[in-house]
């Protein structure tokens, strides 16, 4: 997979969707429409997915395209990192997830431990933003910004959830296999060393 085409059809795409909402002209509308099917075409080649399910993506998006948002909670207990199985993938993860329209990014914290952990938590501090970008996560067809929260653990008992089929907490030398569409090795890396020696700033991307 080339990871560039896939940025060439994002930002083909961000590009068409802007004309889309700010030009009037019924020429450039549909040239505007040709490009987004353009890019359509070219995520679905370069990521080997259905053009329907591609089309699907940018469909239901209006308005002037911008990243999406992820939050990702960080819970500690001694010198694990609570971690949860994704039962889309089977690799391990942070709790967390898309942020949700009403909810602010520390209270999609907390809703998503109890969803896919059962524990309780109370948000602590921002530990990192993150470009996935610039990380090595496999390609995806939306920019995403990655927020990390510490949250301090205040109860609950480890549970399942929809999207989950295992909890646990793991030491840096013990992590399980990871679901690296969503959390890598690196990116736990900082976050344990934010977590014991919280930096002057907060990493920005």
């Amino acid at each position: 997979m080339d990871n560039r085409g896939i940025e060439w059809a994002k930002k083909i795409q961000a590009i068409a969707q802007a004309g889309l909402t700010y030009s009037r002209d019924g020429y450039d509308l549909e040239r505007f429409e040709e490009l987004r099917a353009i890019s359509v075409d070219m995520i679905a080649a370069y990521a080997d997915m259905e053009i329907e399910k591609v089309a699907g993506l940018f469909a239901n998006d209006s308005g002037y395209c911008t990243p999406k948002v992820e939050v990702r909670a960080v819970v500690m207990q001694g010198d694990g990192i609570l971690l949860v199985k994704e039962t889309q993938d089977g690799g391990w993860s942070l709790p967390g997830g898309w942020a949700d329209v009403g909810y602010s990014p520390k209270e999609i914290a907390v809703k998503e431990v109890k969803e896919e952990s059962g524990y309780d938590v109370c948000p602590i501090r921002l530990l990192a933003v993150l470009d996935r970008n610039k990380h090595p996560h496999p390609p995806l067809a939306y920019h995403v910004y990655k927020l990390f929260i510490l949250c301090e653990l205040t109860g609950g008992a480890a549970t399942t959830g929809i999207e989950t089929s295992e909890v646990g907490f793991f030491k840096r030398e013990e992590l399980p296999p990871l679901s690296i569409d969503r959390i890598t090795e690196s990116q736990l890396d900082l976050l344990f060393q934010e977590v014991r020696q919280p930096s002057p700033q907060v990493p920005l991307d």
